[in-house]
């Protein structure tokens, strides 16, 4: 097995057996932090009635809908991701709101065999930073894309620039240490955090036109326990802390230095964390080549 291949078979383990159950346990905490970037990202993709959309990494459907009330009864939203328990999700969402041009797919968008020349628009919120060979599921990405059509995705900053994540990664880091070594550019949130590298890839994948936006959206938090209790199983120290496995006494001290961190943000009702997005717009030239 490739080394590509062994990625993918690890991020198809962790979205259906870790992650993905988590997060739909959160009950739509994770889709309310991140409300702001759905909208600059619908905004930016410049969706327009009767077009054909494919969603990357959909998840559990938020992003999704507002697309589908942008294309309109005569436009269609496909939505792909691997995980099986936030696909569930996505379709509970999609029956609840009787919203009928819809489809979403399980599958590796990175191999998928699109139809060709089909959409007119390919967009996603956070979901295309896990690919084990991002230039082959961007070039797979373009050959669904019509000539001419749009690219359109979200990505996280460094972590310098993401508080919301930095606040309890620094207190889980002190009591710690850093996680092991990993390979430069590892599939995972933080992948695409340098936007010389996202540029590079979507050129050597054959996009032009090729721009990339610094947005900072604040993420709308809850409380600050409630922001500990998740930032012990979610984001950077989520992860570090699973790595680590620290006794339960050091677990929960890291959870009240974290609630005390978060404290200096909250005031009153929802929590305002600072957050750095890019907004990343691209097209496949609107001339068909040969190959």
């Amino acid at each position: 097995m490739s080394e590509a291949s062994k990625t993918n078979a690890a991020q198809l383990e962790y979205w259906n057996n870790v992650a993905g159950p988590r997060w739909v346990g959160l009950a739509g905490y994770v889709e309310k932090r991140v409300e702001r970037v759905n909208d600059l990202l619908l905004a930016r993709s410049a969706v327009r009635p009767g077009e054909k959309v494919l969603e990357v990494g959909c998840g559990t459907g938020a992003a999704t809908m507002p697309l589908a009330e942008a294309v309109g009864e005569t436009g269609e939203v496909v939505g792909i991701d691997i995980s099986e328990p936030m696909l569930t999700a996505a379709r509970q969402r999609i029956s609840q709101r009787d919203q009928h041009n819809v489809t979403l797919l399980r599958g590796d968008a990175q191999i998928y065999l699109f139809p060709p020349d089909r959409f007119d628009l390919i967009t996603s919120r956070f979901g295309v930073m896990f690919f084990a060979d991002p230039i082959a599921a961007f070039q797979n990405l373009l050959g669904a894309t019509r000539p001419g059509g749009r690219l359109c995705f979200a990505c996280w900053a460094p972590l310098e620039e993401n508080r919301h994540w930095l606040i309890p990664y620094e207190v889980a880091l002190r009591h710690l240490g850093p996680p092991a070594p990993k390979p430069p550019r590892e599939p995972g949130p933080l992948a695409f955090s340098e936007p010389d590298y996202v540029r590079s890839v979507l050129e050597a994948a054959g996009y032009g036109h090729i721009e990339i936006r610094r947005e900072t959206p604040d993420i709308i938090g809850a409380s600050p326990a409630e922001e500990a209790e998740h930032a012990c199983i979610m984001g950077p120290s989520g992860r570090l802390i699973e790595e680590k496995k620290p006794q339960e006494s050091v677990r929960e001290l890291i959870k009240r230095e974290m609630t005390e961190a978060f404290a200096a943000y909250a005031k009153g009702g929802d929590m305002a964390l600072p957050s750095t997005v890019f907004l990343v717009t691209a097209r496949r030239s609107a001339t068909k080549t040969s190959s």
